[in-house]
């Protein structure tokens, strides 16, 4: 069998390597280039280190090493779409789209086709049942990343393989120690890849720049105070507010006007909500029916989230007009943001079944 395994430089990547050597394979190890470091002003961008490293472990375990440069379809994928999205006032998941388009789309169309597998070092896991193959959480609910592979078409989920979405993430960095790996140490990155040691707020200016516009009260209609444009800010966000008598939350903002309306306190009611209207709703497989109108799909039981976290949710779902999808929460959830990605697992939270974009 014919596996290339993505490797990016870190521990999981780099573990992934070890492992299918262990279990006899010997993969083609891909580093892809996706960083901004061709653009002007971003100098710190840490590829050269992890390619370094890319290359020393496929020296170490004998496989062949190819660097593949993605910086164009990044760029027209992913970066494009995180500006806009902030453009329109809505909070962007870059991940979801880095992973459906580029490490699961560019690269199978430019590389990815010639292989049997992809083995990546996410940290998720597949289920088969009977010939279906299905995208499952990972051991580790802290690190568990389905949410972020959550728009990946069956076709692309059944050739994945997830070596370390088994193992906790403390088993994980032993075996690197004990493998004498350069990665052992390695932190995990943080933010968003292509932005390396770029402040996000520093990106978002250089593209949008800035704008002073009013911070509101939502209950009272009281000015509290400024800031330097919307696109910097996000429903549910309580940090960078810089207002006094807090805690402080984003709760609404007028894209039109350039207002962000805030509501005080560690529970506010504006910052909640129990019902979540989802668009281009995903079916990642035919385990549930695909038609509009089947009731099988009324008032249907799962288990969901709204953001990258280990917590989900219990809700209902239920079909709306024009394609739309409602998830009806049990419990109210605070920041519940347009433009974010709402993943949903069966009602044993292990299989991922679906996902859409919040509206």
């Amino acid at each position: 069998m014919k596996i290339a395994a993505l490797v990016s430089g870190g521990v999981d990547s780099s573990v992934v390597v070890h492992l299918l050597k262990e279990q006899g394979y010997t993969p083609d190890i891909f580093y892809i280039r996706i960083g901004m470091e061709d653009e002007e002003g971003y100098i710190d961008c840490p590829a050269e280190e992890d390619i370094e490293i890319t290359q020393w472990i496929a020296q170490k375990y004998g496989c062949r090493f190819e660097e593949v440069n993605l910086h164009k379809e990044y760029w027209d994928n992913v970066v494009s779409y995180t500006i806009e999205t902030v453009r329109k006032g809505l909070t962007p998941n870059p991940d979801v789209m880095c992973n459906k388009l580029i490490k699961f789309g560019a690269f199978v169309d430019r590389r990815g086709k010639d292989y049997d597998r992809i083995a990546t070092g996410h940290y998720a896991r597949t289920a088969n049942l009977g010939d279906t193959a299905f995208l499952a959480t990972a051991k580790d609910p802290i690190k568990d990343q389905t949410d972020f592979l959550s728009q990946l078409s069956y076709d692309q989920i059944r050739r994945l393989m997830f070596p370390i979405g088994g193992m906790m993430k403390s088993e994980v960095r032993t075996i690197a120690h004990e493998a004498h790996l350069p990665s052992a140490d390695r932190k995990d990155s943080q933010g968003i890849c292509f932005l390396g040691k770029i402040n996000y707020n520093d990106f978002i200016k250089r593209y949008l720049g800035e704008k002073e516009g009013k911070i509101v009260e939502l209950e009272t209609g009281k000015v509290l105070g400024t800031h330097k444009g919307y696109w910097f800010h996000t429903i549910g966000q309580r940090k960078g507010l810089f207002l006094s008598g807090g805690p402080w939350f984003v709760v609404r903002k007028d894209i039109e006007e350039n207002v962000l309306y805030v509501s005080q306190g560690y529970d506010p009611d504006a910052a909640h909500g129990k019902e979540i209207t989802l668009m281009g709703f995903h079916l990642l497989s035919g385990f549930w029916p695909e038609t509009p109108d089947c009731q099988e799909f009324l008032r249907r039981e799962v288990k969901f989230k709204i953001r990258h976290t280990p917590e989900f949710h219990q809700g209902h779902l239920s079909r709306l007009p024009d394609g739309l999808v409602r998830i009806e929460s049990d419990d109210r959830i605070q920041g519940i943001a347009a433009g974010q990605y709402a993943t949903i697992y069966d009602n044993d939270a292990h299989l991922v079944v679906a996902s859409g974009m919040i509206i």
